[in-house]
């Protein structure tokens, strides 16, 4: 008889140790596979134990060593550094790029590199760096950008602000531009030596109407924009929705021709006087109660046969409003308020056509501008003592123009003269006279608006046949510069109106659709 239990112990045993053979076979594969995937030094490139040096490749390979802690290129055919170029060699502490051709960098090259601590990007083409471009890379302890034609404007306020809060050091780097900045040290550079902060007008809303004059104003604790149509015949109020977030439909005053919609607030309460080239013009009053507007008076059609522009004022706590008319026939008349309603104060002249009428105060003393098609514009100022307007002076030299609009700067007084044919003008006064400062190509303007905004000061010359211009006042040179264009069809008006913390700018027009634009703060560094 054989051995039954010893056979099959054996078989057991021999069964096992062929396992233990298979699994130890299959390991030394595995290993000798991770070794063949194991990156080798890519082409272009010469590599030792933990460096690396390419030269002449077209772009970052991704398949260095991965004990690789050094990395050079030199004369490389690239010219960007791409996103996440190293996020497959974690351990490098240095990286070179010196004399490559290169001039942009993205803004997450140098991701995943939490242990750099010398980054070379000398002698290259680079004008400027993304912002943040550093971002995560705390080790670092040096920074070499000489060679570079960096442009030290706005976009390169970071690394300004960088330089100053990091630890790293940088060689002198000097500036290739701008022109402000040309030839400084970056070194030298405050994050306060910047002015990054600009301004535009950006279309917000379009109304579908046209439009020939248009007011912002204040009732009670609300404001609201009031636009003369003088196709449709009405005056068209406006308020801030607060939840849509644009400017609807408030009330209108039906009327006929209307050329001039005029709120005036007296005493808490709201009067429009609502000038019509027919049928005379008349002065509404809100009633409050009933939550409309009623006619109160109309005003004397033999003095007011064709308005142009009114405007309104106080002297000496009295509220005055004033027309002005430009009928060979009608006269150009101040109106005051008694109480109970406005009378005629005062005459101003008549035959003269008058387009245009502009308060303002000129050494503290209550003046009027007239503008006319038919003389150069009059000078009036009040006189305390009979309480009128006096003719004072006239602008010479200065024919045919259409308006007159006031501005101050720094104290200063200026204005904005508006002329259909020929150069609008700036003008400044002196002490004793307007003298100019600065001329304006404007065939076909009707309206050269200065605007205030903050201490932000610009000037708005519409066109019947051009883009509208927007200037802004630079205070160095004292004068405006161009600032940017707005497409407007015949504007005849501007005003501006602040709601919810925004200011917006109201345009009308006589040909197109009515415009309304956000003032936008912009920062350049961002």
């Amino acid at each position: 008889m054989g051995y039954p239990g010893r056979a099959v112990r054996g078989w057991k045993g021999w069964k096992g140790w062929t396992l233990l053979v298979w699994v130890a076979a299959v390991s030394l594969v595995l290993a000798e596979g991770r070794r063949v995937r194991q990156p080798r030094c890519p082409v272009g490139c010469t590599c030792t134990k933990d460096n690396a040096l390419c030269e002449n490749v077209r772009s970052v390979p991704h398949t260095f060593p991965s004990d690789v802690v050094s990395l050079s290129f030199v004369k490389s055919g690239f010219n960007e550094i791409t996103g996440r170029s190293f996020v497959y060699t974690p351990a490098l502490q240095l990286l070179l790029f010196t004399a490559n051709s290169f001039d942009l960098i993205d803004e997450d090259a140098f991701q995943g590199l939490p242990h750099l601590e010398y980054l070379s990007l000398a002698y290259n083409n680079l004008e400027t760096l993304p912002k943040d471009v550093f971002k995560g890379m705390d080790a670092l302890t040096k920074v070499d950008l000489r060679g570079n034609n960096l442009i030290c404007d706005c976009k390169l306020k970071w690394l300004v602000e960088w330089m100053h809060n990091t630890n790293a050091t940088l060689d002198q780097i000097y500036c290739s531009g701008p022109p402000i900045n040309q030839g400084k040290k970056l070194n030298d550079l405050l994050p306060q030596s910047f002015d990054c902060i600009t301004a535009e007008f950006a279309s917000y809303q379009s109304l579908k109407f046209e439009s020939i004059s248009v007011e912002a104003f204040t009732f009670g604790t609300d404001q609201y924009v009031v636009f003369a149509q003088p196709f449709a015949g009405t005056c068209s109020f406006l308020e801030w929705d607060h939840v849509e977030m644009t400017f609807r439909t408030y009330d209108t005053i039906e009327s006929t021709s209307t050329v001039v919609c005029k709120p005036m607030v007296i005493d808490n309460h709201l009067f429009v006087i609502v000038a019509q080239l027919f049928g005379g013009s008349h002065i509404y009053k809100r009633d409050t109660s009933a939550n409309k507007f009623i006619k109160i008076q109309d005003i004397d059609i033999l003095k007011i046969r064709k308005p142009n522009d009114i405007e309104t004022f106080m002297i000496d706590g009295e509220s005055f409003f004033v027309i002005a008319d430009s009928s060979k026939a009608g006269s150009t008349t101040v109106y005051k308020w008694n109480g109970n309603g406005f009378y005629s104060h005062q005459s101003l002249h008549r035959w003269f056509r008058d387009t245009d009428v502009e308060y303002l105060e000129i050494s503290n003393k209550p003046h009027l501008i007239l503008s006319s098609s038919s003389q150069r514009p009059v000078v009036y100022q009040w006189n305390r003592g009979q309480k009128e307007f006096d003719r004072r002076t006239d602008i010479p030299d200065m024919e045919d123009v259409f308006s007159v609009k006031h501005f101050w700067v720094k104290g200063e007084l200026f204005i904005c003269l508006t002329r259909f044919i020929g150069d609008s003008k700036v003008m400044r006064w002196d002490g004793a006279m307007f003298k100019e400062v600065q001329t304006f190509p404007s065939r076909g303007s009707m309206v050269f608006q200065p605007v205030s905004i903050g201490n932000w000061q610009y000037a708005i010359l519409g066109s019947d046949y051009s883009l509208t211009r927007v200037y802004q006042w630079d205070t160095k040179r004292g004068q405006f510069v161009p600032s940017q264009e707005l497409n407007i069809q015949a504007p005849r008006a501007f005003s501006m109106v602040s709601i919810d913390d925004r200011v917006f700018l109201l345009a009308s027009s006589f040909k197109g659709k009515t415009q309304i634009y956000e003032h936008l703060m912009i920062d350049l560094s961002n």
